[in-house]
């Protein structure tokens, strides 16, 4: 059974309200803040594994609505983003990044080490590593072919995708509840000043006007990032769509604002960005075939388990230590699962969802999407250059 685009976009609204539901009716879920899409869609995933398995009965989706989702959301986040406060943000920028770069380069030795000890090729172990866990789908995609004909990985772009899938579930079902550790065990909570700004935030009226304002910025977003995307394809530096919507984001709301033109507050953008984030990431988690992986589990599912815990002790020993032991410093370390074991969506999704329950974080809600929207696949990038060139894969 295959579904129309206006018909996938109601199935996806379905799901992430099922999400919203199931979390406040489980207290254990939203205590560790477990994001509504991870759980709305993973509910449906089984759901359809259990369909597929029991009567053969299948649903496809129309992918054609992810994408925009995607650079809407990034588009809402560059419109949020204040030149007065990424100033204040810059030197915790670079920290972060000092802090999540050593792990993206130790999870490709824990993915050979676990593939050394299971008797497997190393290349196995590249791929669930940052190949897939950092760089996500695409990225697993783009590599597959040269593991299988560099290397003679059998079975490679399976592997890929396999490993990307369950790491984002396993990304959105770790973070929530590592930050919220981190966040109870030291009587953590946002500054006063945060919680007066966000109730102000709250109480701005979020008019019909304002709100199509909003929606007009952020397609602009959209059709400027898209048309820099197509020039600088090919070019010495490709960056994705979804970068180009953030910065031509960042530029707008900025230029407006020192032209004194700038009269929408975050209410509108917020919103929207909200809407667009949870539906992309439900309808990511309703998209995985289950049924597909299955062959792959064994191996498969020891090398992600033991990525899992690394990648937990990382941000409760390292990153949550390394970026200062506070608040912020929680939500930025619960960030780095999402990063390093799903997605920037994932990581934002997380951090959302943390401090929802436990306070707002300025700081987390702005580091946390630029590192990903772009510093972090310039890491991988390198990382990856350094391991292939290693003798294993010379």
């Amino acid at each position: 059974m295959s579904l129309s685009a206006v018909a996938t976009l109601f199935a996806t609204a379905c799901v992430l309200l099922l999400g919203t539901v199931v979390n406040r009716a489980v207290p254990l879920l939203s205590r560790y803040a477990i994001p509504d899409p991870v759980t709305g869609g993973l509910i449906f995933a089984l759901g359809a594994w259990a369909a597929q398995a029991t009567s053969g009965f299948e649903i496809r989706f129309d992918p054609v609505m992810s994408r925009p989702l995607l650079l809407a959301f990034f588009a809402t986040v560059g419109l949020s983003a204040d030149f007065r406060d990424l100033a204040r943000g810059g030197l915790v920028l670079i920290r972060y990044l000092a802090v999540l770069a050593p792990f993206v380069a130790l999870q490709n030795v824990v993915g050979m080490g676990t593939a050394w000890m299971l008797d497997l090729p190393p290349s196995m172990g590249l791929i669930v590593g940052s190949i897939t866990l950092v760089g996500g789908h695409g990225t697993g995609a783009a590599y597959a072919d040269l593991f299988v004909d560099s290397y003679n990985l059998a079975g490679a772009l399976p592997i890929a995708m396999a490993a990307a899938t369950f790491g984002l579930v396993l990304g959105g079902l770790t973070g929530g509840p590592v930050g919220n550790v981190l966040i109870t065990r030291f009587r953590l909570s946002g500054s006063a000043a945060a919680i007066a700004q966000e109730k102000d935030e709250a109480a701005e009226h979020v008019t019909v006007t304002k709100t199509i304002a909003a929606f007009a910025a952020i397609t602009f977003c959209m059709l400027v990032g898209g048309w820099f995307a197509e020039m600088m394809a090919g070019g010495a530096v490709t960056l994705p769509a979804f970068v180009w919507a953030l910065l031509t984001g960042v530029l707008l709301r900025n230029g407006l604002q020192a032209a004194g033109l700038w009269r929408m507050g975050t209410g509108p953008t917020d919103l929207l960005g909200g809407v667009a984030l949870g539906l992309f990431l439900a309808l990511a988690m309703m998209q995985m075939r289950l049924w597909e992986f299955a062959t792959l589990a064994g191996p498969l599912a020891a090398i992600l388990i033991a990525q899992t815990v690394a990648c937990a002790l990382y941000a409760m020993f390292v990153a949550f230590p390394g970026m200062g032991r506070n608040y912020d410093a929680a939500l930025m370390a619960a960030g780095v699962i999402g990063f390093c074991m799903g997605s920037t969506a994932t990581a934002v999704a997380i951090t959302q969802a943390l401090a929802a329950r436990h306070g707002p974080s300025p700081t987390a809600t702005l580091i946390v999407p630029l590192t990903g929207a772009f510093f972090i696949d310039l890491v991988n990038a390198g990382v990856l250059t350094g391991f292939l060139a290693l003798p294993w894969f010379s």
